[in-house]
C-alpha cells in the first residue's frame, strides 16, 4: 500500500502498487480533484505544494481498510461498482462535501 502526502501531511492511501500509485496520484486529473476538495474549509492542495509517496504505515492500512469496511455496509446492493478495477483510495483527511461538479471524475 502507499500513502499520499502533502507538504509532508498523509492525505490518502491506496492499494495500488508503488508504480500504479504514483501514476495515479501524480496524474493531472487527480491533482485537479485534490484541488477542488477541500478539508475544514481549506483546499486539500493549493496547486504548489510538495506531492511525495511512500509506503503506507500499519495505523494508515488500518484506516484503509475500516473506511472500506465502512463502505461496503453501506453499499450492499449486490453490484460490482468498481468498474473492473482493483484500486481503491481512502482519504486519511476528512474531505467536506465534494462538489461533483468541480471534481473530475
Amino acid at each position: 500500500m502507499v500513502t499520499l502526502e502533502i507538504a509532508g501531511k498523509a492525505v490518502a492511501v491506496t492499494n495500488a502498487d508503488e508504480e500504479q500509485a504514483r501514476e495515479l496520484f501524480l496524474s493531472e486529473s487527480f491533482k485537479d480533484d485534490l484541488k477542488s476538495f477541500k478539508s475544514e474549509g481549506r483546499s486539500l492542495w493549493d496547486g504548489s505544494a510538495a506531492l511525495t509517496t511512500r509506503p503506507a504505515s500499519e495505523d494508515e492500512i488500518d484506516a484503509f481498510y475500516e473506511a472500506l469496511d465502512e463502505e461496503d455496509e453501506v453499499d450492499e446492493d449486490g453490484e460490482d461498482d468498481d468498474d473492473g478495477l482493483d484500486i481503491d483510495v481512502v482519504f486519511l483527511v476528512s474531505i467536506d462535501e465534494i462538489d461533483d461538479a468541480a471534481a473530475s471524475g
